[in-house]
């Protein structure tokens, strides 16, 4: 075996040891000191029983771990990451949504409607407004002891 082929077999066994490890779950990322963020986290704990969603602020380690710098300085901008791809502001929000299902997945077929433009739109005026809204905490959200297990660093 050469050297060449041998450190490729080590790059390839390091990313699939890497990608063994990711959550199987989505992640809902969101700016963890955002009053606006933490309704919309506890909006969908409540509605989410099965725990099909898991959670993270855009401050914590696992964000540094999966997400790009961008998405991480930038915190204007919810996440939902899953193993095979990302999805960022409404296209996030929709995604969460179906997720939910029942009701939920109705109303985001009903936003998925609306052209994206528009739609990004709408929550960029609110995610540039919403510290002046719905304030801002001086720390992340801190989970409830039966929350815990959905709450990722």
């Amino acid at each position: 075996m050469s050297v060449v082929s041998a450190d490729l077999s080590l790059k390839a066994a390091a990313e699939l040891a890497r990608l063994e490890r990711l959550p199987q779950r989505p992640i809902v990322f969101f700016d963890g000191v955002c009053g606006f963020c933490n309704f919309w986290v506890d909006f969908v704990l409540s509605r989410d029983p099965d725990g099909k969603l898991m959670f993270a602020p855009l401050q914590g380690v696992t964000a540094e771990q999966l997400l790009p710098t961008e998405d991480r300085e930038q915190l204007h901008s919810l996440v939902l990451w899953t193993p095979r791809l990302s999805y960022r502001r409404t296209c996030a929000v929709v995604r969460i949504l179906w997720t939910l299902g029942g009701v939920w997945w109705l109303f985001g077929w009903l936003l998925w409607m609306i052209p994206r433009p528009l739609r990004n739109l709408g929550y960029y005026v609110v995610a540039r407004n919403r510290y002046r809204i719905f304030g801002k905490k001086d720390a992340c959200r801190m989970p409830t002891a039966a929350e815990r297990s959905r709450f990722l660093p």
